[in-house]
């Protein structure tokens, strides 16, 4: 536990996460500002900030940043911030909310990171623990700030980890870490596939030979990890029987450890789609190394129906399904949920562009992908990339997106929603844009 009384904190960021760490630093008798380049009139939730918390907003004033004892960065925050820079080139110390928040837990961490399914892995965990009955935070990236679990009465700590949270960490040691997979992602952020690969693989760094560093046995970037991580590594695969480690082949999850085995049926699972397939093993291992029950455990991933705006299936109308995949943000995600699908899928694509080479997935689309409609600021791009693949449209809002999705596509057949960017540049959020997208595929009109 950290002793942060009398500290002077700045805390960078008035989000979700910036504000859960001024109530915490408060309460625990630091001095706290926080700081943001919005006014006051456009951050929401600033009203019942507690008074003792000094503001700075409209901007960064560099004095009080040089008088800090510690800044918090929230993920959005880049370490670039000309403000940032210096206090770190003066030697004070910068954490982000995960690193502050990990100072001031008792229970063990079981942390999840990687490109795609860490949000669905996460709640997975927490599912099977609580299945055997343990009591379980929940947090992270997945929308609850990890700060929340400091003072809380629980047996385990599981948290989603962006590779901005984990930019920020120094000592953060989680008992488990699960990395389920890399794939082209945020080069808006990083320089290069480098970068972005350092950035997760810092999830293990502090971890010793005593925790477990969870694996997919089958992704060569996390795979080209092992040599660096001090922690005892257990794989994962979908693709072959392990010896030693989690595995599925013909509709059974196979788990071998140190003489111990059982065997699970997919079939039994309400989550579709190889990619969840590999999320319900990973979500398994360090369940099932804690000494958990394996029978109440897959119970529990058994009952699990998913996450909103992940593959949720919105209706069936005139033969053809209906997918919301608004979480799918970045290549690897569209060519996991295009490659669920068998034609003819038509894609609604489309937003702000995160970088990344889109002609990467063509392969995942071709013979698939019968329609392409696209939206947001990378339709030119895509249409670069894809345009030989099939018949392409543009569409300037989601509800014409649909419109014209439902004209073109023949029954039976398939819509998704799958973007491959981030949702800032026409919604407030991938939930914003899930939502409408959902919304009008209600609105039409048809046999269900």
């Amino acid at each position: 536990m950290t002793n942060i009384a009398g500290k002077r904190i700045v805390v960078v960021g008035a989000g979700l996460s910036g504000l859960a760490v001024c109530r915490h630093a408060i309460s625990a008798g630091a001095d706290v500002t926080l700081s943001d380049r919005r006014s006051a009139e456009q951050i929401p939730g600033l009203e019942i900030l507690d008074s003792r918390v000094l503001r700075d907003l409209g901007g960064h004033d560099a004095a009080v940043f040089q008088q800090a004892d510690l800044i918090v960065v929230s993920p959005g925050v880049p370490l670039t911030v000309p403000v940032l820079a210096k206090a770190i080139d003066r030697g004070i110390p910068v954490w982000g909310e995960v690193e502050y928040a990990s100072r001031h837990l008792t229970a063990p961490v079981i942390a999840i990171t990687g490109t795609n399914g860490k949000s669905t892995t996460t709640e997975l965990v927490g599912q099977m623990l609580r299945g055997c009955g343990k009591r379980v935070f929940v947090g992270g990236n997945i929308g609850v700030p990890l700060i929340e679990a400091a003072g809380q009465d629980v047996d385990y700590v599981v948290v989603e980890l962006s590779s901005f949270q984990l930019e920020t960490i120094d000592q953060f040691h989680p008992r488990y870490a699960l990395m389920l997979n890399v794939s082209v992602d945020h080069l808006d952020r990083y320089p290069d596939m480098a970068a972005y690969v350092a950035a997760k693989k810092a999830i293990f760094a502090n971890q010793t030979a005593d925790d477990i560093a969870v694996l997919n046995g089958e992704d060569e970037q996390v795979m080209a990890m092992v040599p660096g991580i001090d922690s005892r590594p257990v794989r994962f695969s979908s693709q072959r029987l392990l010896e030693q480690g989690i595995s599925f082949t013909q509709g059974t999850i196979h788990w071998c450890n140190k003489g111990e085995q059982c065997c699970f049926n997919t079939d039994e699972l309400m989550l579709s789609g190889l990619h969840n397939i590999e999320n319900v093993m990973a979500a398994l291992v360090p369940v099932l190394l804690e000494g958990c029950d394996p029978e109440q455990a897959w119970q529990a991933a058994c009952r699990f129906t998913g996450l909103p705006h992940r593959m949720v299936l919105v209706r069936t109308l005139n033969g053809v399904r209906w997918y919301n995949d608004s979480k799918g943000t970045n290549l690897g995600s569209v060519e996991k949920s295009v490659g669920g699908l068998s034609a003819p899928v038509t894609l609604i694509a489309g937003g702000k562009d995160k970088g990344g080479d889109y002609r990467d997935i063509r392969s995942a689309l071709q013979g698939r992908v019968t329609a392409l409609v696209l939206i947001g600021q990378a339709a030119d791009l895509m249409e670069q990339a894809w345009g030989d693949l099939c018949p392409i449209y543009r569409a300037e809002s989601m509800e014409q997106a649909v419109d014209v999705a439902h004209k073109v596509t023949p029954s039976p057949g398939q819509v998704v929603l799958s973007p491959g960017c981030s949702s800032f540049d026409m919604f407030k959020s991938f939930e914003e844009r899930g939502e409408r997208f959902s919304e009008a595929v209600r609105a039409l009109h048809g046999k269900e």
